[in-house]
Parts: C-alpha cells; structure tokens; sequence
C-alpha cells in the first residue's frame, strides 16, 4: 500500500509523509510523556495524520491512522522522546534488521535444529526476503518487535529463565492480539507446575501489573480510548476479518475458528505437563503462534512473521514427510507450493524486466500476493501431522 501512497502524493504534487507505523506510537508517546496530551484525542491524530501522509486526512475516515495500541507502549519508547524522528527511524530500522536475523538463530536453538552455517545463512536471507518481513520492515511495524519478545520469551522458557522470559511476554502484550494465545499457553503450561515454574507467572503477573499501574498513572482511564480507538482502526483496515473469515464466509470462518481453537486447547492440555526442552513444548508453541494468525480478526500480511518458526520446524522435519501414506506427501507439496510461490513470482517478475517493458510488468505486481491469504491455512496444515503425533505421545 504505502508505494502507492507515495506515487499518488507524487502524482498530484501533494506533500510526503513519512509512511512509518513507528510514527504514531512515537508521538503519542513525545506528547503524553513531555506536554502531558492524551495520544488518543482527534487533536494528536490529526497530528499523526499530518505526520504520516504529509497532510490531514478526511476527518470522518476515524482510526486513519491513530494511537491504537496500549498506552504503556509509551514506556518503550520513553528514550527516543527527545530524539528527532529521522534519527529514531533509522535507528529503529536497523535493530529491526538485527533482530529479524538473531529472531532465525534464536528459535533454531528453541527447534534444537543446529544447521551447517551455510544452511542458518540461508534461512536468515530466506526470511529477509519473506514478503510480510520486507513488507513489516517497510511500515516500521512493530510485530517485528513482538515477535522479538515472544521469541526471547520461549528461548527463555527452555534456557529455564522463567523469571524474565516472563517479563518479556508481558512487554509483547503492546499487541494483545497477537500475544493473546502464546500468553495462554505459557500460562497453562506455568500453572501445571507451580512449584518449579512459579517463576513465570510472577515474572508475567508483576509486569503487566507494572505496565496498567504506570499506564494508569501517566493516563487515567485509559482502558477505555484504548478499546474506543481500536475499535476504529478497526473499522479503517477492514472491519475484523479473519484469514477463515475472507477465504470462505463470516459465519463459517468464525465456526471454523472456533473449532481450530477448541482443539488447539485439547492439545495444549494434553501436553501442559511436558518440560520446557522437550521437543513437544517446542512444537506447541510454534503451533500456537501458527493458529494465532488464522484466526485472528485481521488479515494485515506483516502479522505472518509469527509463520516463520512453523517454517522451521516443517524444514527441520522435512524428512518425516516422506515416510507417510500418499495423501500426507501431496498435502505437504501443495502447501509447500503455496508457500514458496511468493519467492518464484518474484523472480520469475525479475527475469522478465530483461524481456519486457517496465510497464507491463507493473500491471503484474500483485502476482507474488496470490497466495498471501492461503499460506497460514498451508503451514497449519503442515503441522497437523506432528498435532497428531504429539497428542498420541502425550499422557
């Protein structure tokens, strides 16, 4: 969307704005922090507007784009307040970058996958090169930065630091949709053992109280323009849909949710007792990040990051595909085609720039995106074998 954006501004000689996601949460955060103005009036999101697309927007277009995140995120951003934006966007991009490549290295060591250097090379350019990565990396979007802390939490969880791998989940929550499943498994899991694993929920429990206190502090009653502003941006991206919800139909999206998360609750149960190394807590968490994005309210293609450690796991357990019935290996080469096709449109789009003229191939550009919506059904499916498995094994 946003090189759109910027052609059609250029196009009618409009003003430029800046096009990052990291913008509104730093302002919010400089004008609640430094001249104490709530970051969720229409007055800074016309300042955000501004900021964002070089010029305000139509004001009846609510939620486009706001503070619509926690307000403790501000705490996150607290030392950049005094910074000008420039500098904090490149800062900002460039650790972004290092953590996308320590994110590959950290949850190889959670998979216990130790690859030749020349494979972990490949997976780290594999995933720099994975479209909601670039196209995260492109909107400065902070599940870049979740999925940073989710992966610290589990690696964490299996090093048995359960103190701060439960700090770590609580500063995830800045995005509760996406933290929501994965906090409700480490929990279960936490509480199935509350003398050795205690650890965690006090960790969590004291952050997150932390985290509301403060917020409550720097804003009172916050909670509620929180819900008011995020029920608007949901309204402007696209009224609440989930992945099940937009490739087949509202109700049997939603019906279908309900039993994937019906029976990823069956499994998380069976296996809450199973230690932190164990292969099965490994596979579970990759499995909860993986439904996470089916069946979520929203089909933003940058929330796919949290589909990269199932990709691991299916790579690391590639071999195990091919000594099953016939069905499993066909469903395995569909789904792989589905999530490969992205990197063979794109470079079968780079090779025809030799061949044909740059404006056909602009009328192509939507080619990569065919299957966007089809790949986290594609991993899911890939992981239901091992589901299967693992229930088996569990007592």
């Amino acid at each position: 969307m946003i090189p759109f954006q910027k052609a059609d501004a250029a196009a009618h000689r409009r003003p430029r704005g800046n096009f990052s996601d990291l913008y509104p949460r730093w302002l919010g955060a400089r004008e609640l922090l430094l001249h104490n103005r709530d970051p969720y009036s229409p007055e800074i999101a016309r300042e955000i507007q501004i900021g964002y697309y070089g010029r305000p927007v139509d004001p009846t277009q609510q939620g486009d784009p706001s503070f619509a995140y926690p307000v403790y995120v501000v705490f996150l951003l607290a030392p950049t307040i005094t910074l000008p934006f420039p500098v904090v966007r490149a800062v900002f991009e460039w650790f972004l970058i290092l953590l996308i490549c320590l994110n590959v290295l950290l949850w190889l060591k959670v998979l216990h996958w130790t690859p030749p250097l020349l494979i972990a090379a490949s997976l780290i350019i594999f995933t720099l090169g994975y479209f909601p990565v670039v196209q995260g990396l492109k909107l400065q979007q902070f599940t870049l930065l979740v999925s940073g802390f989710i992966t610290g939490s589990v690696l964490l969880v299996v090093s048995r630091q359960l103190l701060f791998a439960g700090i770590l989940l609580a500063l995830a929550t800045i995005k509760p949709q996406l933290t929501l499943l994965i906090s409700l498994w480490l929990l279960l899991w936490a509480f199935s053992d509350w003398r050795t694993r205690k650890r965690f929920i006090f960790g969590f429990c004291i952050t997150m109280v932390v985290l509301l206190l403060g917020a409550q502090y720097v804003l009172p009653g916050w909670i509620g323009r929180f819900l008011e502003a995020l029920a608007a941006y949901r309204q402007y991206n696209g009224g609440g849909d989930s992945v099940l919800d937009t490739l087949t139909t509202p109700l049997l999206g939603k019906a279908l949710a309900v039993l994937i998360l019906l029976a990823l609750g069956f499994i998380c149960w069976r296996v809450r007792h199973t230690t932190a190394i164990s292969p099965e807590f490994s596979f579970i968490s990759v499995l909860v990040l993986a439904v996470t994005i089916v069946v979520i309210p929203m089909t933003a293609i940058y929330n796919q990051m949290l589909l990269l450690p199932a990709m691991y796991f299916v790579l690391h357990r590639r071999n195990c595909f091919w000594v099953t019935s016939p069905v499993i290996k066909i469903i395995y080469l569909l789904a792989l085609g589905t999530i490969l096709w992205p990197w063979l449109a794109t470079a079968m789009l780079s090779l025809t720039y030799f061949f044909l003229p740059p404006e056909v191939i602009q009328h192509a550009w939507a080619l990569p995106l065919f299957t966007s919506l089809a790949i986290p059904l594609a991993v899911l499916a890939l992981l239901i074998p091992e589901a299967f498995t693992t229930c088996r094994r569990a007592p």
